[in-house]
């Protein structure tokens, strides 16, 4: 059986959000905190992923980090850097900055995974396309994350989209909604707290 490991993507620059996302708070604790929890109830053993230059923040420090390599930049070198360490292992990959990302979501990824895909991914419910952020990437995937990054082209997206990979159809499609601005991450704020009064 092939070990399932995960990966929260916490290398971003937050450069529109003006604010480490990692950091921000949508409940008692940091967002880093509270999705590194989440994958890790659903994987053998969980990560973080950074950039070489985070490796010493201390919100970042207390996790298990696969620091960012040569290859590869924005997630998709998250991605490669923990396939080399462990190139035997699928990997759930989760972005951060997923406020509304919730168990039963995950549970409908991990239920629909097809191993013999290089990826099962959820379909956007916005414009139909594959949700790379929330995905498991099998080992086979690896030959063609390096190929394609080797090409000149680091879009995860394009990649599922060129590659024999499974679209799950989301349950709850806010669940996948990023939060990337200051006005994004109020909304989910909000629709936290109307869950909680719920």
């Amino acid at each position: 059986m092939t070990p399932l490991l995960g990966l929260v993507l916490a290398g971003g620059r937050s450069s529109r959000m003006q604010a480490d996302k990692a950091a921000l708070a949508y409940g008692p604790r940091p967002q880093l905190a509270e999705a590194f929890d989440l994958v890790a109830r659903h994987v053998g053993r969980a990560f973080v992923s950074a950039r070489a230059d985070q490796a010493g923040d201390p919100l970042r420090a207390r996790y298990p980090l696969i620091v960012d390599g040569e290859g590869g930049r924005g997630p998709i070198a998250g991605i490669i850097a923990a396939q080399a360490l462990h190139p035997e292992a699928a990997w759930l990959v989760v972005a951060c900055d997923l406020p509304l990302l919730d168990d039963a979501t995950l549970v409908a990824l991990l239920t629909r995974r097809d191993p013999g895909r290089l990826a099962t991914a959820f379909r956007s419910a916005t414009d139909g396309l594959p949700e790379p952020l929330c995905a498991i990437y099998e080992p086979a995937s690896r030959a063609a994350i390096l190929a394609q990054v080797a090409a000149g082209r680091n879009c995860p997206r394009k990649f599922l989209m060129a590659h024999d990979v499974l679209l799950v159809e989301p349950g709850a499609s806010a669940a996948l909604e990023n939060a990337n601005t200051p006005a994004e991450a109020a909304a989910a704020r909000a629709e936290l707290a109307r869950r909680g009064a719920a």
